[in-house]
């Protein structure tokens, strides 16, 4: 059951019944979190086991199977409580949501999330402020986030059942506000556009600009940029971010004083390290750059976040090296860019893939990491063609060069 509110002295402090794990069910899923939910389903007896709440306990151990890898400092505490799969699906990494809190202005004080759901990003943000508000029209995620909020000694939280759009209607004016619009139609299915999304952050926009300083969403990796940002008003920034070369979400930056629009291309490395590559729509637009028939002594693929911002030719100026061609997104050079924000490779051989060549390369090479990029067979077709088994430490990019023709380039990686 939800609690209310009240202000005291400017601290806020929230009432609500607290849910607990019992040491039976602890004890449960500290011993069977390893196995495989849909088996220990099979296996369970909602009668006989009663006192387990078998949905509930099943639940949990999905939850904590997801946390483990993907927010590590919620599976560390065994007193958090998970809330159904598609919440855990659409919540946002740890690292992801570690990355938000760079983007913070000094002196807010504070924040609004208009989404909360899991609460992974409200967990992390609002460490940042004096006061932070989590908005969820969910009433059973309302409860288990105040759990969690409290369970993990999070302080100056209120938490609101309500919908997004009745909330931003009567919100005062705060520093920030963060939504993560939901990607999932009454139907369940998966949109990408933003009129799809619930809220349909299009509508509300206005008002979230009168009355926030600055206001960030997050949307699927799978929008199209150049389309939102033309939907969107007062685009300052947008952030494509990736975790270890896989593009996970875009986060879109408004203000009321937005002018011109800036990308950022985030690469996200286990170990802290952090690739940022910067540039304008509009500088990519107006770059004329040569592209190369001839490969150099390195060939570089940029992360993926460089590929799904379209900085191609940005990339290219920047750190001095070839394009191979206007849609083959590798590039080259005879001096290594060992800053470069991708992939480096060595290059050993490239060629003409015809008859000889190959046959001369495949008496050498049983096996080797096939990359196809502009190219018109795909790799399980080389793979059929050549006997190439998959693996070792060669790599193969069949791709397209100046003047339309194809070839492969053969390397190792650095």
């Amino acid at each position: 059951m939800i609690g209310t509110t009240c202000y005291f002295d400017s601290q806020v402090v929230f009432y609500f019944h607290k849910m607990k794990l019992t040491q039976q069910q602890k004890n449960f899923i500290r011993q069977n979190e390893q196995h495989d939910v849909r088996e220990l389903a099979l296996k369970l007896d909602n009668g006989k086991q009663r006192e387990l709440n078998v949905e509930f306990i099943l639940k949990q151990i999905s939850g904590r199977q997801t946390a483990k890898e993907k927010f590590p400092f919620f599976y560390a505490n065994d007193e958090i409580i998970y809330p159904v799969h598609l919440s855990l699906e659409q919540a946002s990494s740890e690292a992801t949501a570690n990355y938000k809190v760079s983007l913070i202005p000094d002196g807010y004080k504070t924040f609004v999330d208009l989404t909360g759901g899991m609460g992974v990003d409200f967990t992390i943000l609002s460490q940042r402020f004096i006061l932070s508000v989590y908005v969820e029209q969910d009433p059973e995620l309302c409860e288990i986030a105040a759990n969690n909020f409290q369970t993990l000694g999070l302080q100056g939280f209120v938490v609101k059942n309500e919908a997004s759009e009745t909330f931003v209607e009567k919100m005062s004016l705060t520093d920030m506000v963060f939504l993560d619009p939901a990607r999932r139609d009454d139907a369940g299915r998966k949109v990408i556009r933003i009129e799809d999304c619930s809220p349909d952050v299009s509508e509300i926009q206005n008002a979230l600009l009168t009355k926030a300083k600055l206001v960030v969403i997050k949307f699927s990796p799978m929008l199209d940029i150049s389309s939102a940002v033309r939907s969107l008003k007062k685009v300052s920034e947008v952030h494509v971010v990736s975790v270890e070369n896989e593009c996970k979400e875009l986060l879109f930056l408004l203000s009321s004083q937005a002018e011109d629009t800036v990308y950022y291309a985030v690469n996200l490395n286990k170990g802290g390290n952090i690739e940022v590559f910067s540039f304008t729509p509009e500088e990519e637009r107006s770059l004329e750059i040569p592209f190369t028939r001839t490969i150099g002594k390195y060939l570089y693929e940029p992360n993926a976040s460089i590929l799904k911002a379209g900085a191609f030719k940005s990339v290219a100026q920047q750190y001095a090296v070839q394009k191979l061609h206007v849609n083959s997104h590798l590039y080259t050079s005879d001096n290594q860019i060992s800053t470069f924000p991708g992939r480096v490779f060595e290059v050993k051989e490239w060629f003409v893939p015809n008859k000889k060549n190959v046959k001369s390369f495949l008496s050498l090479t049983k096996k080797a990491n096939i990359a196809v990029r502009n190219f018109p067979l795909s790799v399980a077709e080389i793979r059929r063609k050549t006997g190439l088994r998959e693996g070792g430490d060669v790599y193969l990019f069949a791709t397209t060069v100046a003047d339309s023709e194809k070839i492969w380039v053969i390397g190792t990686k650095l």
